[in-house]
């Protein structure tokens, strides 16, 4: 429940990310760091079983902690939620919590209805997660264009990732 093992998360899970954290700031990396290992669970929740149920309860699960982060309470001791509850205000924790609801649609088989229902979820996961990790490190404007450089860069990530997700009938 460290830093440290987020970063290893982060190492062995996106390393390209792994290598933009390490060329931040010291005293950035640690928000950095715990926000990209939260991003790599909840992305990897719908992939964890076929059962759709128990993806979603993984969903679910950091749906709960996101929402005690907002409120000032306390979590579960976890290895990723804790370090995340350290470095995160009651706004982030509200940002964040768009993530795991859109990866909802990850359990989902069907492609998206169109092309706003994809920009939604680009929105609502790399677009919420570039705002989140930008505050956590000191934005405090410039919202709409981080949102939006995110979310470009997430319908990048998600076009590179068109075959494994057509590989596996999603």
């Amino acid at each position: 429940m460290s830093i440290e093992a987020c970063a290893g998360i982060v190492r062995r899970g996106d390393p390209d990310r792994f290598l933009s954290v390490m060329a931040a700031g010291a005293q950035q990396r640690a928000a950095l760091f715990a926000i990209y290992a939260f991003n790599l669970e909840v992305a990897r929740a719908p992939w964890v079983s076929r059962e759709a149920a128990i993806c979603d309860m993984r969903l679910q699960w950091w749906r709960d902690v996101l929402q005690a982060m907002e409120k000032g309470r306390p979590i579960a001791p976890h290895e990723v939620a804790t370090p995340l509850s350290q470095v995160l205000d009651e706004t982030g924790a509200r940002i964040l919590a768009a993530v795991p609801q859109a990866r909802r649609h990850d359990l989902d088989p069907r492609p998206f209805a169109d092309t706003d229902a994809l920009w939604a979820y680009l929105e609502n996961t790399a677009g919420a997660l570039m705002w989140a990790a930008a505050r956590a490190t000191g934005a405090q404007t410039g919202e709409a264009a981080i949102r939006a450089y995110g979310s470009a860069a997430g319908l990048a990530n998600w076009f590179l990732a068109v075959p494994t997700l057509v590989a596996r009938g999603r």
